[in-house]
C-alpha cells in the first residue's frame, strides 16, 4: 500500500474525509450515550439519534468520495 503524493492536500480539503471524522465522531457519541444509560435511566437524547447521524455521514462520505471535487484540482491539471 502507497499513500499519494497529495495526500496532505486530501485530508484538507476532501469532503469525503471531512464526513468520515463526522461519522465516527457521532458513533463515539453514540457508544458514550450508551454508557451513560448504565448511571442515568432517562436521557433527553432518543436512542440510536447519534447512530443515525452517523450512518447518514458514512454514507455521504460513500457518495462524497465517487464525485469530483473542483476544488481539488491543481492550477494546470486536468
Amino acid at each position: 500500500m502507497k499513500l499519494v503524493d497529495d495526500w496532505k492536500r486530501i485530508l484538507k480539503r476532501a469532503w469525503s474525509i471531512r464526513l468520515i471524522l463526522l461519522a465516527g465522531f457521532f458513533s463515539g457519541l453514540e457508544a458514550l450515550i450508551q454508557v451513560a444509560t448504565l448511571f442515568i435511566e432517562e436521557l433527553p437524547i432518543p436512542r440510536g439519534l447519534f447512530a443515525a447521524i452517523s450512518f447518514i455521514a458514512a454514507n455521504g462520505a460513500f457518495v462524497t468520495r465517487l464525485i469530483a471535487q473542483q476544488n481539488m484540482k491543481e492550477d494546470g491539471q486536468p
